[in-house]
């Protein structure tokens, strides 16, 4: 992933103390001394560590949530007779869901807070995932049961990261906040590596069904120990009035926002590499499971999240420490896309491994580059600007997850959908060199609509 933060060493400071007026606020912005008070809502050091490990737990589960029907799909599919083309669509249908919550998330989560949409959306999305089951089994045409209930799934778990930007811009200071992304989003490699060794050994064992009852119980006792610990059972969820910073850019503010090209860069950039990486996420066990089908499940569907793990914490620790040095910092997609475009040629199991761990662990940089790049750009109305980044993001993902379903029905080879990824990800890698910074875009617009 590619990151290019082009603050020089004074930058940090200038950071703070461009922090965006509020209207009760008589005092303006000169002085670097002055503390706002969306300053003094920080998370102070041991609670935002608290935080980090309670939304890494979450993140974990909600990938298990998400993996599980990629790695039950081809049982699913033998037990349904489901064609490839079929698979592709239940597939795909997830993104179709998830299109649609990404900027309502982010938007509710700038107004009432990250924490209490996080909340609302696990309780759902998990008993979701325990019921699939029984949609599958007590509907006559499992095939329209299962594109439902992976939308549902979607539309649910749509506001996740949107609202973990929200949070993150919110309450953690901005020298931690690759720190934080990092380690939270290293969540969604140890919840693949999770669901993808004990799920396939539970597949084996019980059956498909009980990875998602077991996943689902998980989820949800997850989103009632994160109300009764942190949230302290607080009732008022959804009060609009409490909670976030609340953003208040108006439609012309927003227009403005998006002819930056700084803005527009991050925007491309996250939209290839999330279709990409769904698209990877979505077909690899049945590649192994073609091209190399006498292959442990659990070999294949754990290696490549192993290196995922350590290389996206390293990502965090780095990002954050050449932020504070304000020097430009360079992770490059086309690392990724070489190793793409040698599984094409690969005809032995082991190095297939090792290009897919390779590419999952070089793919991990963008949690800690595009995410917190969102934040340095728009930090008034974060999520819902990260919203539409994954919309277009989800959007995409739903086109090459089923499309790819397409090609390797339609060319029996998988070297072309190897070749599409590789061609998405140079796409965005170049627009995001070519345009990308961090030079903070919503501050002028923040300022115009506070002292009209």
């Amino acid at each position: 992933m590619a990151i290019i933060q082009k603050h020089g060493k004074n930058s940090c400071p200038q950071l703070v103390c461009n922090k965006e007026t509020h209207p009760h606020d008589k005092s303006g912005v000169s002085g670097c001394q002055k503390k706002w008070p969306e300053q003094n809502a920080h998370w102070s050091r041991p609670l935002a560590r608290t935080w980090t490990v309670v939304l890494l737990f979450g993140t974990c589960l909600l990938y298990c949530a998400r993996v599980a029907m990629p790695i039950c799909s081809v049982s699913m599919a033998q037990q349904f007779n489901w064609t490839k083309r079929e698979s592709g669509m239940v597939l795909g249908s997830f993104f179709w869901g998830y299109c649609f919550t990404q900027v309502l998330g982010g938007y509710v989560s700038d107004r009432v807070g990250g924490e209490k949409v996080l909340l609302l959306s696990a309780a759902a999305w998990g008993a979701m995932t325990a019921f699939t089951p029984v949609l599958a089994h007590f509907c006559s045409q499992p095939i329209f049961s299962m594109t439902l209930a992976r939308f549902l799934m979607g539309l649910l778990q749509g506001v996740h990261y949107p609202s973990l930007a929200s949070l993150c811009s919110q309450k953690v200071v901005e020298s931690e906040r690759g720190f934080l992304m990092s380690t939270v989003g290293s969540g969604s490699y140890l919840g693949t590596l999770i669901i993808g060794g004990a799920g396939s050994l539970m597949l084996d064992v019980y059956g498909w069904e009980s990875v998602f009852y077991l996943t689902g119980l998980l989820s949800v006792l997850w989103a009632y120990c994160m109300w009764k610990c942190l949230l302290k059972g607080e009732g008022d969820y959804i009060s609009l009035g409490s909670g976030g910073s609340q953003s208040k850019l108006t439609k012309r503010h927003w227009l403005r926002l998006f002819k930056q090209p700084a803005v527009c860069a991050v925007i491309v950039a996250h939209l290839c590499t999330a279709s990409t990486f769904f698209t990877l996420l979505s077909w690899l066990p049945t590649f192994f499971k073609d091209t190399f089908p006498d292959a442990k499940g659990w070999v294949f569907n754990v290696i490549p999240w192993l290196v995922a793990i350590p290389s996206s914490l390293l990502s965090g620790c780095l990002s954050d420490h050449l932020i504070c040095q304000g020097k430009i910092v360079f992770f490059s997609m086309g690392v990724t896309s070489v190793f793409t475009i040698l599984l094409c040629g690969t005809s032995t199991f082991p190095w297939a491994v090792a290009f897919v761990s390779i590419t999952m662990g070089l793919t991990t940089f963008s949690h800690s580059g595009v995410s917190v790049n969102v934040q340095d750009l728009a930090p008034s109305c974060a999520g819902s600007l990260f919203g539409v980044m994954n919309t277009c993001g989800a959007f995409s993902g739903v086109l090459m997850v089923y499309f790819s379903g397409y090609l390797i029905e339609s060319t029996g080879s998988w070297a072309s959908v190897f070749f599409l990824i590789t061609v998405v990800n140079l796409f965005g890698l170049f627009t995001f060199l070519a345009f990308a910074e961090a030079r903070r875009v919503d501050i002028d617009s923040a300022k115009q609509h506070v002292t009209v």
